[in-house]
């Protein structure tokens, strides 16, 4: 399980520490959503954990808690800005957005993962930081919830893909209805397989 202990290690909560996370990497549809988060010593909920760990109930449960007593920033990049740019790069942006809308700018920001992306702030990269540091579980839990969310708003629209379920990830079913009918304007069309589909290299 997670810990505060990485936050404490610098200094937190004296200074504002930030964690970063992402969700959205691999999907085939929709954008990348990051989040940043500092948490309030006051209030920490019980039950933090890597986003991928809980389920759904309990995401959304502490998605609540986490905005209603912490400090929170979301970002996220378009489809249009992954496919001009990759979607590291992409992932960069969403973080640094995340960051900048923080009603503050944090001391020290841990990022799960290995690769810097260059916040302008000093930052510490912590891989598997979600199943480490409480601040970056509390930010994995916020893009998770609130890309999922957007996800359930496109399915609306595009029901065929079964979004609602899939979350856009490239699952047999959101295959075959590609197959049927073709990408939309919400598939990534730098990805596999909807760049063959669409013959662009």
């Amino acid at each position: 399980m997670p810990d505060i202990l990485t936050e404490r290690s610098y200094g937190w909560p004296e200074i504002l520490v930030a964690g970063v996370d992402e969700a959205g990497r691999g999907p085939w549809a929709g954008p990348v959503v990051s989040a940043a988060v500092v948490l309030n010593i006051e209030n920490i909920p019980e039950g933090l954990n890597d986003s991928k760990k809980l389920s759904e109930k309990k995401r959304v449960s502490l998605f609540s808690s986490i905005n209603k007593f912490h400090s929170v920033g979301v970002g996220s990049s378009s489809i249009e800005e992954i496919d001009s740019i990759n979607i590291l790069q992409a992932t960069f942006l969403s973080m640094k957005r995340a960051v900048n809308n923080l009603n503050f700018s944090p001391g020290l920001v841990l990022v799960d993962g290995n690769l810097d992306p260059g916040l302008e702030i000093k930052t510490k990269c912590i891989i598997k930081g979600d199943n480490i540091s409480l601040s970056i579980a509390a930010a994995s839990i916020i893009a998770k919830v609130t890309r999922d969310n957007l996800m359930l708003e496109m399915d609306k629209e595009y029901p065929d893909y079964k979004w609602k379920k899939n979350k856009g990830y490239g699952t047999a079913e959101h295959r075959n209805a590609l197959e049927i009918y073709g990408p939309c304007k919400y598939h990534r069309k730098s990805f596999s397989p909807i760049n063959k589909m669409l013959g662009v290299d």
